[in-house]
């Protein structure tokens, strides 16, 4: 099949959007009770922004509600141990946030147990089989590794995307070594402090040699003779820490077998509900024009096709 023929599943890394608007939009926009709504606002806007661009037909929006429940963190307590808490005033924006994407017809993704990189993964996998292709919404390099021949990953605020075969180009490493490369070079944003000695461009050097973190260590000898600065002093480390690399591994590895809160191959845009979706706007105090954006986009008023055919049951 031609990729450009085949249906694509758009899969949006919702808590990254929410963060961002929650760090860049001004405090002023409170909600009925004078709680801040200024992240809802920004996500709304991209979200829009993003429906009516795309008019997905296949839709996940996935948020991460494992803050402190993942299963990585009965791995590694450290895991995202250097994160604060959100903050109240954070927290009821994302669940304001998931009530939005619900009332639009929006698959939502959320679990006490798995991220939302994890959900992201098990919806792709879910999907590939059906003949779907992903469209991953997020900056994030952790979601690179899942990129297939088909797939795309896409920066919504730079305006770039790129598939498996421009992650190299980006990261120093094939879209299937991420995850062994940050279990080797750390990732700081999850705590995840990686081999001691070994940086972004070592851990590249020993992939681009090695192929993966398992040929690596089964054959941690060679390391000493590759031409790499404090060879001796890298392959001792990996001696000692090879326990360590194994676990980190785990950490950094996307789950593909999280439960999804939709029964179809590929999440299906649902009808929106017109009432929750008023009573929304009302309560966070949405403008005239967002309102306007907002019911175009569920297909009540305006643009005719905004809302996707019916699909047959």
């Amino acid at each position: 099949v031609n990729p450009a023929t085949r249906p694509t599943l758009h899969l949006v890394d919702a808590s990254l959007y929410v963060f961002r608007a929650w760090h860049s939009m001004p405090d002023e926009f409170r909600d009925a009770q004078g709680w801040p709504t200024n992240a809802v606002h920004g996500f709304a806007r991209f979200l829009l922004d993003l429906l009516e661009r795309q008019r997905p037909d296949h839709i996940a929006i996935a948020f991460d509600e494992a803050l402190d429940s993942c299963f990585r963190h009965r791995l590694y307590p450290d895991y995202k141990a250097n994160r604060e808490p959100a903050p109240e005033e954070l927290r009821r924006q994302f669940a304001h946030c998931k009530a939005l994407c619900a009332a639009l017809g929006l698959a939502v993704l959320a679990n006490h147990e798995y991220e939302a990189d994890d959900l992201i993964g098990s919806a792709l996998h879910r999907a590939r089989p059906a003949g779907y292709r992903g469209l991953i919404v997020s900056a994030d390099k952790d979601l690179s590794q899942l990129l297939g021949e088909h797939d795309e990953q896409w920066d919504y605020a730079r305006a770039t995307r790129w598939g498996a075969d421009g992650v190299k180009a980006r990261h120093g490493v094939h879209a299937h070594q991420i995850a062994d490369y940050l279990a080797l070079s750390g990732d700081a944003v999850d705590n995840i402090p990686g081999v001691s000695g070994i940086g972004a461009k070592t851990a590249a050097v020993l992939l681009a040699h090695f192929g993966s973190l398992d040929a690596l260590l089964e054959r941690i000898d060679e390391v000493a003779f590759l031409r790499l600065r404090g060879a001796a002093r890298v392959a001792a480390s990996l001696r000692e820490q090879r326990e360590q690399a194994l676990l980190f591994r785990q950490l950094t590895t996307i789950a593909c077998d999280a439960p999804l809160g939709y029964s179809d191959a590929a999440a299906v845009r649902a009808p929106a509900d017109p009432e929750m979706l008023e009573a929304l706007a009302g309560t966070l105090r949405f403008g005239p024009m967002t309102r306007r954006r907002l019911r175009q986009a569920a297909g009540l008023e305006g643009e005719p096709g905004a809302q996707p055919p019916p699909h047959p049951a």
